[in-house]
């Protein structure tokens, strides 16, 4: 039910060959939220990884949502060890801009968490949001827990649903455990983007369609 959309996905040995370590240098805390961008965060916080179009603006939402501990943006889900943002760009490392997520479970839900991904982008698209068109612009989820693995799911079936009644294609989000994949920070004027640039660029390119009541 759930794989990737056209343009086509490249293939592991025609990838871009990346590099060894990280291009370039990453702050240390989240200019926001003022939490460390790489951990170690709070015992029993749970962490998500969401490909939903350009990261500056899922970044955002998610760092102004109560519960959130942490945002970081980077790169997931392809092939080119330690990509650059120009790499990932042309579509030949098979990674997808990706926004982190560490959330507080007591104060906001994995359920929570999934209906504002769902809600804040089109999962129907493939390879596209909006006007940005590429692999690097799919939709994808990478779950860190067999709890968030269900959640996933049955929110994406609960969702598909909905817009398929209101005459959507199915949802191509590439739903994956994320130790198959590494996840790699973006250079550190990606990082909270928005928050450095207000005026920048959001692409929230969703259905308008709301999640539905799953009680």
């Amino acid at each position: 039910m759930f794989g990737f959309g056209k343009p086509t996905m490249i293939a592991p040995e025609s990838a871009l060959p990346g590099r060894d370590s990280r291009p370039l240098p990453v702050s240390a805390k989240n200019a926001v939220l003022g939490s460390s961008l790489e951990g170690p965060w709070p015992e029993g916080s749970l962490v998500i990884y969401l490909g939903a179009g350009c990261y500056w603006g899922v970044e955002e939402i998610f760092w102004q949502t109560a519960g959130v501990i942490n945002t970081s943006v980077g790169f997931m889900g392809g092939f080119t060890p330690h990509p650059t943002y120009e790499e990932t760009c042309t579509g030949r490392t098979g990674h997808t801009e990706t926004a982190l997520v560490v959330y507080n479970p007591e104060i906001i839900s994995t359920v929570g968490i999934l209906k504002i991904f769902w809600e804040n982008h089109d999962p129907t698209q493939g390879s596209r949001q909006g006007n940005d068109v590429g692999t690097q612009y799919r939709s994808a989820i990478f779950w860190t827990t067999t709890e968030q693995e269900r959640s996933i799911l049955e929110t994406a079936r609960a969702y598909e649903a909905v817009l398929a009644s209101r005459g959507f294609d199915p949802i191509t989000t590439q739903i994956a455990p994320s130790g198959e994949f590494t996840y790699y920070l973006a250079q550190d004027s990606h990082q909270q983007y928005l928050y450095k640039n207000p005026n920048g660029y959001r692409c929230h390119a969703n259905t308008g369609i709301a999640f539905p009541n799953l009680n």
